[in-house]
């Protein structure tokens, strides 16, 4: 199980490659939908036999310390996010769900950033994952 958010933005692979700069919401935005094309190519991946690789967003605005700092709000228990991911680890609800988004906002699987579910986007940015591990010498795969 992968975190996701409602906040997804396309991928800037010139920042991801160390090219350009990112303010920190476009950062966040961008990994959270790095984080479900990830998961969906894991899932792709391991097809059937593999484990179940699903994005979750836990909730939105929950009264978490970076919620807090960057809206200077707290509207939501951190406990919806907690039991969430509970539920996703332990449920038969999510036992068939690999390669899907789950959007607890609306607590139900949806579709998640069209870019998501492009396979050759999610391929280049597993490519572009891999090229940055590989300058810095670390084994993804």
């Amino acid at each position: 199980m992968n975190i996701s958010s409602a906040a997804q933005a396309h991928v800037n692979y010139g920042a991801l490659t160390g090219k350009g700069q990112l303010s920190g919401d476009q950062a966040y935005a961008q990994s959270k939908l790095a984080i479900m094309m990830w998961s969906f190519y894991l899932a792709e991946q391991l097809g059937d036999t593999g484990p179940v690789v699903v994005a979750v967003n836990v909730a939105s605005m929950l009264a978490s310390k970076m919620v807090k700092d960057a809206y200077v709000v707290d509207e939501n228990d951190l406990g919806i996010g907690a039991d969430i991911l509970v539920r996703a680890s332990l449920s038969d609800d999510f036992a068939n769900a690999s390669g899907r988004y789950f959007d607890n906002d609306r607590r139900e699987f949806t579709k998640p950033h069209p870019d998501a579910l492009d396979t050759s986007k999610y391929r280049k940015l597993v490519t572009a994952i891999e090229a940055v591990a590989a300058e810095l010498g670390v084994k993804i795969s």
